[in-house]
């Protein structure tokens, strides 16, 4: 099946009473076909099965579906990706910054810094120094809230040094899904050490919105 061949799959799949929830949702950012999770991952299963098989990330594909007006195309890059994230190359890096900077919104972000950015940080530590830490101080905020949450899914192996520069580099920021993105990177980390993030909370004057989210489990 070709690239051409699951968009026509999904443009016949659509919706638009449900295509109308989806945009609003998304505070009107994106254009959708109306197709729903469960569908979609119906839909693009065998795809995907089929292109899974292949030992490379085809970049084509996922700038091609990046590039599609409709927002259900960048999931399906997405899954892709994810399914396909331990054949990711160091290399693979400006891709994945290139994702995060275009069509940005938290619904794509997140699952590229959780999935995404955080299999290229554990497989290149470098990568820390070299882009993550640099992202923490960009004018983007969509990249600045990917070095904070990049690390989400390290449990017990969280960088603490690099999560403590990083949450006091964002500290002072005003813009919501920066201050979500603290408290939610803290809230996680809590799960495996209460005390850190306790001691951190008490040592560092977080907003209201972080420290709600941060303490949640505490």
């Amino acid at each position: 099946m070709e690239t051409k061949d699951i968009i026509n799959e999904f443009l016949n799949n659509k919706n638009e009473e449900n295509a109308k929830g989806m945009k609003a949702y998304l505070k009107d950012n994106f254009e959708f076909l109306g197709v729903k999770t469960p569908l979609r991952k119906q839909v693009s299963k065998e795809f995907l099965k089929e292109k899974s098989k292949e030992n490379f990330i085809d970049e084509a594909l996922v700038r091609e579906l990046w590039a599609n007006e409709y927002r259900e195309m960048q999931y399906i890059a997405i899954d892709y990706l994810i399914k396909q994230k331990k054949k990711l190359q160091r290399e693979h890096i400006t891709l994945i910054k290139d994702l995060i900077v275009t069509k940005s919104w938290w619904d794509s972000v997140d699952l590229i810094a959780s999935h995404l950015a955080g299999e290229l940080g554990r497989k290149y530590p470098e990568l820390i120094e070299e882009y993550f830490l640099p992202w923490s101080e960009s004018e983007n905020m969509w990249l600045r809230r990917t070095a904070i949450l990049y690390q989400l899914k390290y449990k017990e192996n969280t960088n603490t040094d690099f999560l403590k520069q990083v949450i006091k580099v964002t500290l002072h920021q005003e813009e919501f899904f920066i201050r979500k993105a603290i408290g939610w990177s803290l809230r996680e980390y809590s799960k495996f050490n209460q005390e850190w993030v306790r001691e951190f909370i008490a040592n560092n004057k977080l907003s209201k919105l972080s420290e709600k989210e941060a303490s949640k489990y505490l």
